[in-house]
């Protein structure tokens, strides 16, 4: 963390990093709860057990949900679209799904740049 003027810690860069894309899209590198050090991110929050997607990925012994071979759209997967996930995507206006589509289209590179780029965590709905 870097002082700013007047004491206040202001949180560091935002860095493109394809290891700080969760499991389900979204991208770490770019969280304030990540930023500030409270969080480890997706892939090291052993605590997460809670999370289906995370789950779900451990299982199938794949990264995220883009290298999903089951489904195609991840919004026709239960457990990437359950009921705690649509309730996130309105609180926070998220597109988890969105973030899936980049990562497949521009790959994990083009979607750590992009979100970094942005300064969010997810792509707006």
């Amino acid at each position: 963390m870097i002082p700013a003027p007047g004491g206040d810690v202001t949180m560091p860069a935002i860095q493109a990093n394809v290891g700080l894309i969760a499991r389900c899209g979204l991208y770490c590198g770019a969280c304030k709860s990540y930023l500030k050090g409270t969080c480890t991110g997706c892939h090291e929050n052993s605590k997460a057990t809670w999370c289906k997607v995370r789950s779900c990925c451990a299982d199938k012994r794949i990264e995220i949900c883009a290298d999903c071979t089951e489904f195609a759209d991840p919004r026709a997967c239960s457990k990437f679209n359950n009921f705690m996930s649509k309730l996130f995507g309105l609180v926070f206006n998220s597109d988890r799904a969105a973030c899936i589509a980049q990562i497949k289209q521009i790959g994990r590179d083009g979607h750590a740049t992009a979100m970094a780029e942005l300064k969010r965590p997810t792509l707006k709905r």
